[in-house]
């Protein structure tokens, strides 16, 4: 059947903004990933059949949700008539299918959140349960969370495949523990929505520099989370924090084309100053108690750039005090390169470059694109521009995302036409914003 147009776009970003909400609750309802998997493309196919000719239901995702439970159903009892195994799991879901979707006092907005827990349960090993948890609750792929661990895809893939097993055999439970069992979970899920909204704000891959689907789900996830832990919870405010304010600058990071802009060119009137506010308060809250962490520390560096006129007037004394603060806290080869960018802004580029040399020689980041960047801009800043270039044709190569290969194309052919150049450009380096590298692989 041909789909018009307006009609595609529509289920498209249904499928966008939904599909892991519906993922997350048909997971629940019938108790297996696979199987909830294929309900929900299931699903998605029978919408793209039925809503042309019928119209979007009032509540889509109600929807999806009923469709694919009764299509897996179906699924089940076709099988069943060839494998008596399946039977007693038929009668299960029959069963469970006479009872509501939403139980009485369930809020189906959790259904993400219980799933993340689930997902992090301890008997799970950490690698592989934030690999999961990425893959199926965020529904990064399978690439996007392998260059999250600066890993392989099918090292990846295995983990996944490992923790899903463990899921079932253990049949854990699909359930936000008690408050006693919160903290030795509470890390790994605040670790999810970090890279989550990290992977929003500046995606791994693709044509858009930012996914906002990601990052407002990272934010309402972190937020449900706050709303339903006992305070005081520095580390969950110190993480909103971080996502608000830079969340904030999300609508100056790209042109009206979706091209990358560097922080020194955005426009600081399209900065949110309401996320802004709130994240600053967040941030003193977080500082105010004890027990804050790395995450608190992110968001007061993310906090001295909010509150900076332009990238001249920022505190950068400041900002490589509190790295060096967070290097203690979190020692991270990410974090050091961060770190090394905001000191070549306080001392001067052969500073920066000395440092990333160092991490370069170590081998933590030869593989990460963001560092021959940051490189590469203080090689130019330097006038040192074989190095310069070298540096650039690095970064390009190892680049997954396309607004910045042709950021960097254009740098490194601007730099080939003429020995001058821009300055580094702390955004794009690293300086507060990339995405971090998860636990080291396996």
């Amino acid at each position: 059947m041909q789909v018009p147009g307006a009609m595609q776009q529509q289920i498209e970003n249904i499928y966008r903004e939904q599909s892991r909400r519906v993922l997350a609750t048909l997971i629940r309802l019938l108790g297996n990933f696979e199987l909830a998997e294929e309900a929900l493309q299931e699903a998605f196919s029978a919408a793209l059949q039925q809503w042309p000719k019928e119209g979007i239901p009032a509540n889509p995702r109600a929807w999806l949700v009923s469709t694919g439970r009764f299509k897996a159903i179906d699924q089940i009892r076709r099988r069943a008539r060839f494998d008596a195994s399946q039977q007693q799991l038929v009668q299960q879901l029959e069963l469970a299918a006479g009872e509501p979707e939403v139980p009485p006092g369930f809020d189906i907005d959790d259904d993400q959140l219980r799933l993340i827990f689930t997902c992090c349960h301890p008997a799970i090993g950490e690698p592989a349960r934030l690999a999961m948890t990425l893959r199926e609750v965020c529904g990064l792929t399978t690439e996007e969370v392998a260059r999250a661990f600066l890993a392989k895809p099918q090292t990846i893939a295995q983990r996944i495949v490992r923790a899903k097993t463990k899921i079932r055999e253990a049949a854990i439970p699909y359930e936000i523990p008690e408050r006693s069992q919160l903290p030795e979970r509470l890390e790994t899920v605040l670790g999810v929505l970090y890279l989550m909204f990290n992977e929003g704000y500046s995606a791994s891959r693709g044509d858009m520099v930012v996914r906002g689907d990601l990052i407002g789900e990272a934010v309402r996830l972190a937020r449900l989370l706050l709303q339903l832990l006992p305070p005081p919870q520095p580390e969950v405010q110190g993480l909103l924090a971080l996502m608000l304010l830079h969340a904030a600058r999300s609508a100056a990071r790209t042109d009206a084309g979706g091209e990358l802009v560097r922080l020194e060119d955005q426009d600081r009137q399209l900065w949110d100053r309401v996320r802004i506010a709130e994240g600053l308060q967040l941030v003193e809250q977080a500082l105010g108690q004890p027990g804050f962490g790395s995450y608190a520390l992110q968001a007061a560096i993310a906090a001295v750039h909010a509150q900076a006129a332009s990238v001249e007037d920022t505190d950068w004394p400041q900002i490589v005090g509190l790295y060096d603060v967070l290097l203690r806290r979190e020692p991270s080869p990410v974090i050091e390169l961060n770190r090394a960018v905001a000191v070549a802004m306080r001392d001067g580029p052969a500073a920066g470059v000395a440092i990333i040399d160092s991490l370069l020689q170590q081998g933590c980041l030869t593989e990460y694109h963001l560092a021959h960047a940051a490189l590469a801009d203080l090689y130019r800043r330097l006038d040192e521009r074989e190095a310069a270039v070298a540096a650039y044709r690095r970064a390009l190569a190892l680049a997954q995302q396309q607004p910045e290969q042709r950021f960097l194309a254009a740098q490194l052919a601007a730099l080939e036409a003429q020995a001058g150049g821009p300055v580094a450009d702390p955004d794009f380096a690293g300086a507060t914003d990339r995405k971090p590298i998860g636990k080291p692989a396996e």
